[in-house]
């Protein structure tokens, strides 16, 4: 009997070796599945874990909680963090950007109460996401857009834009748009160093950091750190600008307002537009 088992499994794995040679498809057991995270789904839906993390529970998981969930990569078929938190502004004004909480309530809540989580957060609309009531600031700069650091500025503008701050809470640009690395999918371009261009991972994402400065001083909104380039760069007027650097230097504000403020970002053919509302 066993013989005739091993046999069978063995033309199993054979025929689905076979079938499925050039599309990685793998299953998860039922018991490492939930309603917000499903290892099956998230391996085959994203190449780029595939070949960084392998088939693995614990770092698949772990990628999901410490980054997919702020990039706006979908656990399951029916959950995606952003889209859940843009369709709900009592959840945005309950959680903040607090990632994981809205993980919980949906497991515990809002898969009940028949709330709408599926989708792309990364190609979510202005109109998509929470009602933007007031215009209080702008900005707009130019970049070429056929170079590698316009990889960088879209990945980093997708990764503010939507992003919601309450009255008195504090927003940190190095942490939302997360680590510049090829895993979080930056590339490499020119960046600064000691006074000198040189290829690092993530050039460019500086413009994102400086139009967003230069959009909070048309909104009258101060920055509670903020650090100027070592060279003058092109893109924006002298003053203006603000350089990130690992996790030593940072672009911060404090929502000063009475009401929650959002930020909307673009990267369109060339032209990166930042703008801030009150809700």
């Amino acid at each position: 009997m066993r013989q005739k088992t091993s046999i069978f499994i063995s033309m199993v794995l054979c025929f689905c070796l076979l079938w499925g040679s050039t599309i990685p498809v793998k299953a998860a057991p039922a018991s490492l599945t939930s309603l917000t995270f499903d290892m099956d789904y998230y391996y085959n839906t994203y190449p780029d874990l595939q070949a960084a993390l392998g088939y693995d529970y614990n770092s698949l998981y772990q990628h999901y909680l410490n980054s997919g969930l702020a990039e706006g990569r979908s656990g399951s078929a029916e959950f995606n963090c952003l889209v859940y938190r843009n369709n709900y502004p009592d959840l945005q004004a309950a959680f903040g950007n607090d990632y994981r909480a809205y993980c919980v309530h949906y497991e515990n809540y809002g898969k009940a109460e028949g709330r709408i989580a599926a989708g792309d957060g990364m190609a979510l609309s202005v109109t998509e996401a929470a009602p933007v009531n007031t215009p209080i600031g702008s900005y707009s700069t130019a970049y070429n857009p056929n170079i590698s650091r316009a990889v960088n500025i879209a990945l980093a503008a997708s990764r503010i834009n939507g992003v919601v701050i309450q009255p008195g809470e504090s927003f940190s640009f190095n942490q939302t748009i997360l680590p510049r690395t090829a895993a979080n999918g930056y590339v490499e371009a020119n960046v600064i160093v000691n006074k000198r261009y040189v290829l690092g991972t993530g050039g460019g994402i500086c413009q994102v950091s400086s139009t967003l400065y230069a959009a909070m001083l048309t909104a009258g909104l101060p920055a509670t750190e903020r650090h100027p380039h070592s060279l003058d760069v092109g893109y924006i007027p002298a003053g203006m600008d603000a350089t990130i650097s690992g996790n030593t230097l940072d672009l911060k504000f404090t929502n000063i307002f009475a009401e929650p403020i959002q930020i909307q970002a673009a990267a369109d053919q060339g032209t990166l537009t930042i703008s801030l509302y009150k809700l």
